[in-house]
């Protein structure tokens, strides 16, 4: 994977050292992480300052959010966009019983028919159930 700073400048934002922390942070992760989770892992850095890099990578499509079947946002890295648009759209798997979140990255998102007078940014596909770890646990 291309350097962290790299990554940041090419989408055209300013690799500040708490936009690096964040986004190191979120790239290593195997999974989502929630702003909650951010906090956690990143204790030098404020909770709003962890917010504020969130938002422009958001704006950047540095990143997409996800609603994790509880209601909860959770952040993870795009592999790919395009001026304006999230390339990077795939199934998500929420486990009722553990409450993880899982990326299916190479399951893509049905295409999905809308009038042409909607534009789409972004799509949240979650399909939610009992994971195999969960399932093998009865």
């Amino acid at each position: 994977m291309k350097d962290i700073e790299t990554i940041i400048e090419q989408a055209g934002v300013k690799p500040t050292s708490n936009r690096i922390l964040v986004m190191r942070e979120l790239i290593k992760s195997p999974r989502p992480l929630s702003l909650g989770d951010l906090d956690a892992c990143l204790e030098t850095l404020e909770k709003s300052s962890i917010l504020r890099a969130l938002t422009i990578f958001l704006q950047h499509h540095l990143i997409h959010d996800i609603e994790d079947g509880r209601g909860v946002i959770k952040y993870e890295p795009c592999s790919r966009h395009e001026e304006g648009k999230d390339m990077d759209m795939h199934v998500h798997f929420y486990c009722e019983k553990c409450q993880q979140l899982t990326c299916f990255e190479d399951v893509g998102v049905p295409p999905i028919s809308l009038p042409d007078e909607y534009l789409t940014h972004a799509i949240n596909y979650m399909v939610k159930g009992i994971c195999p770890q969960c399932r093998n646990k009865r």
